[in-house]
């Protein structure tokens, strides 16, 4: 008789198991399309939900409560993707600490559960934004830069402390302790991401309504990048096991108006309503309008280029003409 299908058995029992990415914020923009893309190809994501688990690919926790290491253990990466949109304007005194509490907390919870878990802990992919470089007019902005002094830059550089105690572990050993190596620790500091429900989504509207123009000198250099290539930079780190800080934004610098003419071209209106600075922070509020609209940031991908990855979308009008194509 045939060992045939006792080897085939044998076989299939020794396939390595998928690898699972756990997800935190993965009901936004980037964490649904990331969830999207990691199952396409054969990843097992397992969801942090605040609310009752609904699905089994959900797991129920509490920022700013203990995470239990074990719900994480055995994962090939956390990403974290948590933060309240920034899009959403004006910002009040009060909507100002909900973007800095819905950062900070998730953060630390999670760098806390990993750190328990020292050299068995997963990979740890935290996001952060281009926004912690701040106003830098003239400057190339590599990975290796201190923190700016805009809003957004003091939030980013906070958000980053949160997650770095990932990378340190204290375990106990014959009744002491001793200091572990920790986990891999990633930072995603993100541009603002080209797509109908991103960045574009306000831009859209004031340019089909025939407003649009220049935003302040409108010169001002604004990092940007696909969604498409968001995703594919956050598998990237995954997959090759990049740390550290990394840029995730396009490798053609844009300006504002750049960036506003060329959607201004694919919806077919004009783009002549000046918007000047002092208008913008009248409106918006000064750390609103001076983080977001009005700082000149050239954000470069240094890190991602060094390491092999290639975009998709080069300049931001192939982004914007993806983004509204769809």
């Amino acid at each position: 008789m045939s060992d045939t299908p006792v080897r085939a058995q044998r076989h299939a029992d020794e396939r390595p198991a998928p690898r699972t990415v756990i997800a935190s914020g993965a009901s936004g923009l980037v964490g649904s399309a990331l969830v999207g893309s990691l199952r396409a190809d054969g990843t097992r994501v397992t969801r942090l939900v605040r609310r009752a688990p609904q699905a089994p690919d959900e797991l129920q926790w509490q920022p700013g409560e203990r995470l239990d290491p074990e719900l994480i253990a055995g994962a090939t990466a956390v990403v974290n993707l948590n933060g309240a949109s920034i899009g959403r304007l004006p910002w009040g005194k009060r909507y100002r600490q909900q973007l800095i509490d819905s950062r900070l907390t998730p953060t630390r919870t999670l760098a806390t559960a990993i750190s328990e878990l020292g050299d068995a802990a997963p990979h740890f992919v935290s996001a952060s934004a281009v926004g912690y470089y701040g106003d830098r007019p003239g400057e190339v902005l590599s990975e290796s830069l201190t923190a700016g002094s805009t809003f957004l830059a003091a939030l980013s550089a906070e958000w980053e402390a949160a997650a770095l105690p990932a990378n340190t572990a204290v375990r106990a050993r014959g009744g002491g302790t001793r200091a572990a190596a920790g986990p891999k620790v990633t930072l995603l500091r993100t541009a603002p991401i080209l797509h109908r429900r991103g960045v574009l989504k306000p831009l859209i509207l004031l340019t089909r309504l025939g407003v649009s123009g220049p935003l302040g000198h409108g010169t001002q250099i604004w990092p940007w990048i696909s969604l498409d290539d968001e995703v594919r930079a956050i598998r990237h780190v995954i997959d090759t096991g990049l740390t550290g800080p990394v840029n995730l934004t396009g490798p053609t610098p844009a300006t504002a108006s750049e960036i506003g003419r060329a959607i201004a071209a694919q919806l077919g209106r004009p783009y002549l309503v000046p918007a000047p600075a002092w208008v913008l922070r009248l409106a918006l509020g000064r750390d609103a309008a001076d983080s977001l609209l009005l700082s000149d940031a050239n954000v470069a991908p240094a890190a991602l280029a060094a390491s092999g990855f290639h975009f998709s979308h080069r300049t931001a009008a192939q982004a914007v003409r993806a983004a509204l194509d769809t």
